[in-house]
């Protein structure tokens, strides 16, 4: 499965409803490991993976300027 937009991420992120123990910013440093632990091994289909995580990245640099509360509203209110 890949996912291919930011709202994809927080929707699927949502969709999990792990609970508050979870927090997006944490999903989303988890996911992006592996991500590149994936792009280590030796596959062909790297490009879905890399821009995974600059979505990844760019949602972690969104939440420490905007907070999680504002970047789970303003994805998930899109869809």
């Amino acid at each position: 499965m890949v996912i291919k937009t930011t709202e994809e991420y927080v929707d699927f992120f949502i969709n999990l409803n792990m609970g508050k123990e979870v927090t997006l910013l944490s999903f989303v440093n988890n996911e992006r490991m592996v991500l590149k632990q994936k792009l280590q091994n030796n596959i062909n289909e790297k490009e879905p993976i890399k821009k995974g995580i600059i979505i990844l990245e760019g949602l972690i640099k969104e939440i420490g300027e905007n907070k999680e509360l504002a970047v789970l509203e303003k994805y998930h209110n899109r869809g």
